[in-house]
């Protein structure tokens, strides 16, 4: 038994680095590019199994080459595969990725392809129930997101809700949240408040507890991370890092707050631990790819 569970996608990635992201209607000349796992889904629950965790991945691929990509690319990072369905109907998932080698900053236009269709009768909800922590973002269907974090809360387990890609939400799922994760962009869409910010942060998260969320977390990127639970506030700065692609960063992060959460630290040390891991992941190209082990980033969990 795993006791994270993650539901999500997996997409296969395609990313093209070079001198800067092409605006309408330009060509470049690119100086790279890279094949390998996405997806918010994929890349958190890769990010906890190279940090030791053992994790459930529940998901839907495509009969096609980019499903067999995805099965292979999980279980070379020991990830439970059995709750991943194969549908003979629909496309295994791709994101086209252009990334400015110099900032490392992206552009990604995601294709869900089979994930898209799930439904909430081909999820295994044992699986849930049998777990400690339920992670999930807002890549599949709402309603089975919804269905999941009830099965989850019902059991007790902790559910962290990545909200991306942001997108509008009713009081149901706010009030199912223990732990919700949006970036900066994420939040503002939330809010209406342009995080700027430390300052920007806490009014942002002071809106998002008001609607029913316990503990609010935004990540911002090259200016770290700010919690709040309505009580207590924590910023912590980010490592700094020749960044070559931020892709991925914020899976990292979630992969490894998730991870250190289960883990039973303590809120600052998760924090300080999930920071360090989407630190390291930037300065690799990819995203699934670029996740860290447990080896790299010089911490115990």
């Amino acid at each position: 038994m795993s006791e994270l569970t993650i539901l999500g996608i997996f997409v296969a990635d395609i990313s093209f680095s070079g001198d800067k992201i092409p605006t309408i209607g330009e060509t470049i000349l690119g100086d790279s590019y890279n094949i390998g796992p996405g997806g918010k889904g994929c890349n958190q629950a890769i990010a906890i199994s190279r940090l030791g965790g053992k994790v459930n991945f529940i998901s839907k691929l495509g009969n096609d080459e980019y499903g067999k990509l995805a099965i292979n690319e999980l279980k070379k990072d020991n990830i439970d595969t059995s709750n991943i369905i194969i549908s003979d109907k629909h496309k295994t998932g791709v994101a086209g990725i252009h990334v400015d080698r110099n900032t490392g900053k992206n552009s990604i236009t995601v294709v869900r392809g089979a994930p898209s269709s799930l439904t909430i009768n081909e999820i295994d909800t044992d699986l849930i129930t049998r777990s400690k922590i339920f992670l999930t973002q807002l890549e599949v269907p709402l309603d089975v997101t919804l269905h999941c974090l009830k099965i989850a809360k019902k059991q007790g387990l902790i559910n962290i809700l990545n909200p991306a890609p942001a997108c509008e939400l009713t009081r149901d799922f706010f009030e199912l949240v223990d732990y919700f994760t949006p970036n900066e962009t994420e939040a503002e869409f939330y809010t209406s408040i342009k995080i700027s910010d430390e300052n920007d942060a806490r009014k942002s998260a002071n809106e998002l507890i008001k609607m029913g969320i316990k503990n609010v977390i935004i990540t911002l990127g090259e200016k770290g991370v700010f919690y709040s639970n309505g009580k207590e506030e924590i910023y912590i700065k980010a490592r700094k890092v020749k960044a070559i692609d931020t892709t991925g960063a914020g899976d990292a992060f979630n992969g490894g707050f998730s991870l250190a959460l289960l883990k039973g630290k303590k809120i600052k040390d998760c924090l300080e631990l999930a920071n360090t891991v989407a630190g390291l992941s930037t300065t690799k190209l990819g995203a699934g790819d670029s996740m860290p082990t447990l080896n790299e980033i010089d911490m115990k969990i």
